[in-house]
């Protein structure tokens, strides 16, 4: 019986092989393609979000913007436009969260240096602290590529509307109207300046899946 069967095995072999390129095949094509949610502020933490802003569902996009970043530039949505990017929060003198969200940008800024379609941006909440000279050292300090990331100042009133109307990503501080507690929160924004994502800025591995969900915009968006 083994000897009937022997002129077989190599056609055997030949077709368990060819059995699993199509089953493998299958597989791919009826797996479901991940795709990124499309964050609206009806969906995120709502300490986090202006009380104006609660209820939306639909259409959510980040605002039009005029900041200055740290070399005195004026920086407009435009210079965003049609780009994937992330953004945060901070101030130069955080002791707490902020070094280790710097960190991690840094990190981003080094993984995507070769990728002209993504850039970074980060804003103060401490305007009264982060001039543009105080940003500027900071940037220095800690190796900005000024191609690749903004740090940007503005007005309390323009950080504030960005942070809770826009990325919604702050909490607001009850000592003053326009004042933030900001979290560490990483937000990001598509071509079309839809939110896609939030992550942990002070997380190694919350780094890698913003490193893929990035890839993941870029080859499918």
């Amino acid at each position: 019986m083994v000897r009937f069967f022997a002129p077989y095995k190599k056609f055997g072999i030949f077709l368990f092989v060819l059995s699993v390129i199509i089953i493998t095949l299958i597989y791919n094509a009826l797996k479901p393609k991940r795709v990124l949610r499309i964050y609206e502020p009806e969906q995120v933490n709502v300490e986090l979000v202006d009380s104006t802003m609660q209820e939306i569902r639909k259409y959510h996009k980040i605002a039009d913007f005029k900041l200055v970043n740290q070399h005195g530039d004026t920086i407009t949505e435009q210079h965003y436009k049609d780009k994937i990017y992330v953004a945060d929060f901070f101030f130069t003198t955080c002791q707490t969260i902020c070094p280790k969200m710097t960190q991690n940008m840094g990190v981003l800024q080094q993984k995507l240096k070769n990728e002209q379609q993504v850039l970074l941006l980060s804003h103060t909440v401490m305007p009264e602290v982060d001039s543009v000279p105080q940003l500027k050292k900071y940037a220095v300090k800690k190796g900005v590529d000024k191609t690749k990331w903004n740090l940007v100042t503005g007005t309390k009133k323009e950080l504030y509307d960005l942070a809770r109307k826009s990325y919604l990503v702050a909490k607001a501080a009850p000592f003053s109207k326009y004042d933030l507690i900001h979290t560490e929160n990483f937000v990001l924004v598509d071509q079309k300046r839809r939110i896609r994502g939030y992550y942990d800025g002070t997380d190694t591995k919350a780094m890698e899946q913003l490193l893929a969900d990035i890839d993941l915009l870029l080859e499918k968006e």
